[in-house]
């Protein structure tokens, strides 16, 4: 047990299982909306630029107000960290090439990702970005929206039809309502090292308004695929996690799990694509 235990945290902790979500969440991309096979290069590029990306973040992130069973092994295992981040820049740069005809859109999404963990880096110019952070959820929700939908469709240079507006707000309002549940766990970091948020200036019923409405605009924006003849059972896939977060939202409030964050919040991510892929729609 104490060896699974091992295992199962090296999984989550080492940002390969949130590397293999972004995957997933490419992969239904291309299946719901290119409605070609998932290009290995772009797959490849999309796991090792997240690794790359979320082990640079927990390198330098260096304490925490709260005990975390996260932060302590990212200490305990800071030179893996390390290693895993230069592992996912060569491996982002090696397949970059493999696709740098698309070398805009994909440079785009590298210089956003590494602007959200930017305030982080100890020089004045990074660190003051935490002052105008107020929108860092949005930042952080959209990054993954365009990483997993928008930068596949641009791959594909496929034209920009309706449905993938849609696609792509039911996405970003989903990962905006987790986020929103990572913020409010985490507010007491973010004050503590002086980032602003909208999670750290609005009071209780504020977050939950919030929250709430982020729910509200993804069942929207989800249900309104069914006027592009997207079929009730790909719908209903859809909602799902939006479901889920929304019934693990106050229990989530209480409970600091590493866990339950990173392993179930952060899955909820891709778990309609991994229905899919189980399902084969």
């Amino acid at each position: 047990m104490d060896v699974f235990r091992k295992v199962f945290d090296f999984f989550i902790f080492s940002s390969l299982y949130i590397s293999l979500c972004a995957v997933l969440m490419v992969y239904q991309t291309t299946q719901l909306l290119i409605h070609e096979p998932l290009s290995f290069n772009l797959a490849a590029f999309v796991f090792f630029s997240t690794m790359c990306s979320y082990n640079f973040h927990w390198w330098l992130t260096p304490s925490s107000v709260k005990i975390s069973q996260r932060l302590q092994w990212a200490q305990r295992y800071k030179g893996l960290h390390l290693f895993l981040y230069f592992v996912g820049l060569a491996g982002s740069i090696f397949f970059f090439f493999t696709i740098k005809e698309h070398w805009m859109a994909l440079a785009f999404g590298a210089f956003v990702t590494f602007l959200y963990s930017a305030p982080k880096l100890p020089w004045a110019f990074f660190s003051d970005l935490k002052k105008i952070a107020v929108g860092k959820t949005i930042f952080l929700a959209f990054v993954w929206m365009y990483v997993t939908t928008m930068l596949p469709i641009f791959v594909a240079q496929k034209n920009w039809q309706a449905d993938f507006t849609f696609f792509s707000l039911s996405r970003f309002f989903l990962i905006y309502a987790i986020c929103i549940i990572f913020d409010y766990r985490d507010r007491e970091d973010d004050k503590h090292e002086g980032i602003r948020s909208m999670i750290t200036y609005f009071d209780e019923k504020g977050i939950n308004i919030l929250f709430y409405l982020s729910i509200l605009l993804f069942a929207i924006t989800t249900i309104a695929l069914a006027a592009y003849n997207y079929p009730v059972y790909t719908i209903l896939i859809l909602l799902l996690p939006g479901i889920i977060t929304a019934a693990l939202y106050r229990y989530a409030k209480k409970n600091d799990s590493d866990y339950l964050y990173y392993f179930t919040l952060d899955g909820l991510m891709m778990f309609s694509g991994l229905l899919m892929l189980i399902l084969k729609i």
